[in-house]
């Protein structure tokens, strides 16, 4: 008679593995019959789609490798921006005549932007003077003036923007990315999220791995230290020889290894193991990364001072290196959320970011890293053309602010395959709804990710019984982003 040496509660386990390893196989038997090698699907392994050989393998020819998204977050207006509305001018001061649609706060009469605009490029692009730097590259632009999203509230914009879900948790674009392409470098962490000053709204569920594997979750940096030892804390060892420090971590290895064992290689103590071996190869490579002293004067001087332009240069340093997604935010909090003063804070938050994106682009097009990296802007909405109301606590009574707006608000792309020095649909004559080609925050992604290679209804990781994707049961791809 055979024997077991395992409890009952053991042997349930195991053999709920094994029903599992069955239904995993015939899953990828049937998506393989149906669909052919590309599309495979073994959840929890960065080369999801890759075939038995290892390799990844999108389901289209990429257009993009990397992806750089610059996060205005807290909503910058678009009709003070990449959006003029001529009509806000003969409208000044008085009532919408399409009326006001409902938003956050009350608001009242239209209000002109108080900002110069002029046209630049061959596409004739207008911007306003909040963004003279980066529209100096407007032929390399494709700008979307009419997205939109769900709600008007900072918080689900935020996750929506970022995870595809505003309300549950779900894997960050950035996350499903990696988990999709996998890493070109194994000594950098494949999502890096920065932030000076500390978390922007929703804190890090802004960059989660949700039920995606933990090695997915994005890295976060507080981009407002200098040096690469504030940067990254103790990136360097202080009081161990590396050789040392490589015995140490070989015998952590292997207790941690009997550790996972003796648990069933619980995913999540696997990634926990994983991260000690990423943060030691880390100590040479990222040391480097980080360290914008090693660029040529003239190099830091186009980026400009500040915390936005050091985190754009890193950016640039890391996408270079291999690094899959990497985001910036404008600063911890929400910036760019002007109900009051907005025009001298819009002027503010803008100066400290032009410079550095201007910047980008043009050390992205010199490297010739433009044409494989996808450059994202903007935030998780936009703002109204009318002025908010007075409000006791929120505004200090004042009305020369914008509320905030998800019925229509732009974004712009370059790199990566876009279509650029073109403007892809519009809102309405004030600016306040998105009317002609509308694009979804879904339909963003679900371009993004065709840019990168990926067909959204096919890039899925099965969770509780379903197939999840990063467009949920929505999205479309708006073939006119693309080149």
């Amino acid at each position: 008679m055979m024997q077991f040496n395992f409890s009952r509660r053991e042997a349930l386990k195991r053999c709920g593995l094994g029903m599992g390893s069955l239904a995993l196989a015939d899953t990828m038997w049937r998506s393989g019959n149906a669909m052919g090698s590309e599309a495979i699907n073994t959840p929890g392994d960065a080369a999801q789609l890759a075939g038995f050989n290892g390799e990844v393998v999108p389901h289209f020819p990429a257009k993009a490798k990397r992806v750089i998204h610059l996060f205005m977050n807290g909503g910058p207006s678009q009709v003070d921006s990449f959006d003029r509305k001529p009509a806000l001018e003969e409208f000044d001061g008085k009532t919408a005549p399409t009326g006001n649609l409902k938003t956050e706060r009350p608001t009242g009469n239209v209000m002109r932007s108080p900002y110069k605009w002029d046209r630049y490029g061959d596409c004739g692009l207008e911007v306003s003077e909040l963004f003279a730097n980066t529209a100096k590259h407007a032929d390399d632009l494709c700008v979307i003036n009419s997205m939109y999203a769900d709600v008007p509230n900072h918080e689900p914009s935020l996750l929506l923007m970022n995870c595809g879900e505003a309300r549950l948790i779900r894997p960050a674009m950035g996350s499903w990315l990696t988990y999709g392409l996998g890493t070109d470098n194994e000594n950098l962490p494949s999502f890096i999220a920065m932030c000076p000053g500390g978390y922007p709204i929703k804190e890090s569920q802004n960059w989660q791995n949700g039920f995606l594997p933990g090695k997915y979750q994005g890295t976060y940096i507080d981009s407002s230290f200098a040096t690469v030892e504030r940067l990254i804390e103790n990136i360097r060892p202080r009081s161990v020889h590396p050789a040392n420090q490589r015995e140490q971590l070989d015998l952590l290895a292997r207790m941690n290894q009997a550790h996972a064992e003796a648990r069933g290689n619980d995913p999540q103590l696997e990634s926990r193991i994983e991260s000690f071996e990423l943060a030691y190869r880390m100590q040479s490579e990222a040391s480097e990364a980080f360290d914008v002293s090693r660029e040529t004067q003239e190099t830091l001087q186009m980026y400009g001072d500040g915390n936005f332009a050091r985190q754009a240069l890193i950016a640039r340093r890391l996408v270079e290196r291999g690094v899959r997604f990497v985001q910036l935010y404008t600063g911890a909090g929400q910036p760019w959320d002007s109900h009051d003063d907005l025009d001298k804070a819009h002027r503010r938050v803008a100066k400290g970011v032009d410079q550095a994106i201007g910047a980008l682009l043009a050390d992205l097009k010199r490297t010739g890293l433009l044409d494989e990296t996808l450059v994202i802007w903007g935030g998780e909405f936009g703002r109204t053309p009318v002025v908010e109301m007075p409000k006791e606590g929120a505004n200090q009574g004042k009305m020369n602010g914008r509320d905030h707006n998800h019925y229509g608000f732009t974004m712009w792309m370059a790199g990566g395959g876009v279509n650029a020095g073109t403007r892809v649909g519009a809102t309405d004559e004030l600016g306040f709804k998105a009317v002609e080609n509308r694009v979804h925050v879904h339909d963003l992604h679900a371009t993004i990710l065709r840019l990168m290679g990926y067909d959204h209804k096919r890039l899925t990781y099965r969770y509780a019984g379903r197939d999840f994707r990063l467009t949920d049961v929505h999205g479309r791809v708006v073939d006119e982003i693309i080149a």
